[in-house]
């Protein structure tokens, strides 16, 4: 193997450390819908069952959650 080889599993290995570093930390803290943008705020603007400003993806299960 050479080091070139060895420097891009190291970085391909740091990225999904550190994403999986991220997961764990917001888990903990409590938050429901991670790298959601706004904080699955979104499917509470209202309380119809489809808000159409969001889409993250996360608002039907927070709703859910609620």
């Amino acid at each position: 193997m050479e080091p070139v080889d060895i420097i891009v599993i190291a970085v391909i290995l740091l990225i999904i450390g550190g994403a999986t570093a991220y997961i764990v930390k917001a888990k903990k803290s409590g938050k429901r819908c991670i790298g959601c943008p706004d904080g699955c705020s979104c499917g509470l603007k209202n309380n119809s069952k489809q808000d159409s400003n969001c889409d993250c993806g996360c608002c039907g299960g927070c709703r859910e959650e609620k």
